[in-house]
């Protein structure tokens, strides 16, 4: 496939529901459901079960109405990616406008109700990330800019400080940090990706790093990023939410990190190709799970300290 797909009215089959969640990444709201719950839950204000599950709910909401217009807004470039080809708009099952009015819903609903069911905070962290993610991401720096992975993963590194905010009212160190790790982490998972299906960025115009400087700048920088990643990691077992849990778990999943991304790093691009980018996809299947296990870390914490049992 060398061109976009041209979807017109007549050509759009009716969708399924699994069309209209697939529209919403889930996979990518699992993430932000999840980390958002770390960042309620592991905050110093307790919340009442019925407002901490309405709010979740919408912030869920928020991250598929995000999802809906970054599919909206690529269709074209969908079209023209193996991995995203069979998304419901490039493939036909949906058509733009659809998308387009499906993700100003959701986003009006998300954020009008979080403001009811938290607080005017919470609600307007995640209004700037939806915009940020369509917007700024999405419409501005994922086709202009090899940084694009960089300083678009601010969007999806928001959402435990959206958590936070909805059970104190404010923004912490705390919450700072955890962004800051989901923002550090973004882009050795995605650079990690992008050096085995470097093809469909080029077809799909997308100046990703791998396109732009080649893959041993794209090695060089997954090394980097982690090195910086690794130190903030453990770092976070030191302040209030931490502890020696999160420590252990930190320390061997970051050593595991920076072993995996040095694996990457030295190796030619020869070697990489003649065993199908063996160390690559086995980063990015670590770089998946990465998050979850620090995150959780921090969820049984905060789960020691409920009971009484924090050692610090």
């Amino acid at each position: 496939m060398t061109e976009a797909t041209v979807i017109t009215p007549k050509d759009v089959r009716d969708a399924g529901f699994g069309d209209f969640f697939a529209l919403l990444k889930p996979r990518v709201m699992s993430l932000v459901v999840f980390t958002a719950l770390t960042g309620l839950l592991v905050a110093p204000v307790q919340v009442h079960p019925v407002i901490a599950f309405a709010s979740i709910l919408f912030i869920a909401v928020g991250a598929g109405a995000a999802g809906a217009l970054n599919m909206w807004w690529e269709a074209d470039i969908d079209a023209l990616m193996k991995r995203t080809a069979r998304r419901p708009v490039p493939a036909g099952r949906m058509s733009r406008q659809d998308a387009l009015a499906i993700g100003v819903a959701l986003s009006g609903v998300s954020v009008t109700m979080l403001g009811l069911a938290a607080n005017l905070l919470a609600a307007g962290l995640l209004a700037f990330t939806i915009f940020f993610y369509a917007v700024v991401y999405s419409m501005w720096l994922k086709r202009t800019t090899p940084q694009n992975i960089v300083i678009g993963g601010a969007a999806g590194a928001f959402p435990p400080m959206i958590g936070w905010a909805v059970a104190t009212g404010g923004v912490s160190v705390e919450a700072m940090l955890m962004c800051a790790l989901i923002f550090l982490w973004t882009p050795p998972h995605f650079w990690a990706l992008a050096l085995f299906v470097k093809s469909d960025y080029a077809n799909a115009r997308v100046p990703m790093l791998t396109v732009t400087h080649g893959h041993r700048a794209t090695r060089r920088h997954i090394m980097a990023y982690t090195l910086l990643m690794a130190p903030l990691a453990v770092g976070i077992g030191l302040t209030s939410i931490g502890g020696p849990v999160y420590l252990v778990v930190a320390i061997a999943m970051n050593a595991w990190f920076i072993r995996r991304s040095a694996s990457v790093w030295l190796r030619g691009e020869a070697d990489a190709e003649a065993d199908g980018y063996r160390a690559e996809k086995s980063a990015f299947r670590f770089s998946i799970n990465y998050l979850f296990v620090h995150f959780a870390a921090l969820l049984a914490e905060a789960a020691l300290r409920q009971f009484g049992m924090d050692i610090w």
